[in-house]
């Protein structure tokens, strides 16, 4: 039997987030699916959460969601393949974290810049080591871009972190494509 591989998307739930980049955000579920990937994610039903997922299934691709029993409270639950119901969001991010063969970081809000920084940390201290993308759709993330140079240039973080993770603007830069090909290797 052959390796599923799964790509964790970390993207926000907010309906606010601009409609393109939600539109973009289904475009990835659906090149998620198109290269072979299942989806991992945190189970939401709206946002970009929901847009990823929407797209996986789309095209034909399988959707595992992991989710805090209380969540349901601030937000919808997709209808996924599989869902996994824990306590806490450590648990949640856990879980993710072992099933990811690459993460992907959409447009998002704290919950989502909470689950970069964690990725990013376990990558520099060695903990994991798979592709990290941020998905930096019409300059979503240049503000964060902006934050890394500062902590950089204050010594509080190295100028190799940059080698840590990649930026695309776009969900169909060949960057993107190329590592999902090389992870399935």
């Amino acid at each position: 039997m052959s390796k599923k591989y799964f790509a964790c998307v970390y993207g926000g739930a907010s309906e606010k987030i601009a409609d393109e980049h939600k539109k973009a955000v289904e475009r990835l579920g659906e090149i998620i699916a198109e290269n072979g990937f299942s989806l991992v994610y945190g189970a939401g039903a709206t946002g970009c959460m929901g847009a990823v997922a929407r797209g996986v299934k789309k095209a034909g691709g399988f959707v595992l969601g992991v989710t805090p029993d209380f969540i349901e409270n601030f937000e919808e639950i997709f209808d996924c393949d599989n869902l996994v119901k824990v306590d806490t969001m450590a648990e949640r991010k856990t879980i993710m974290e072992k099933h990811a063969d690459v993460f992907i970081i959409a447009p998002g809000g704290i919950g989502t810049m909470d689950e970069f920084f964690q990725v990013l940390t376990l990558k520099y201290l060695e903990r994991i080591n798979v592709p990290i993308v941020v998905l930096n759709l019409n300059g979503f993330y240049d503000g964060l871009m902006v934050l890394m140079e500062s902590l950089i240039k204050n010594n509080a973080v190295y100028r190799e972190v940059h080698n840590l993770f990649d930026v695309v603007d776009d969900v169909e830069d060949e960057k993107l494509k190329n590592i999902f090909k090389n992870v399935q290797k």
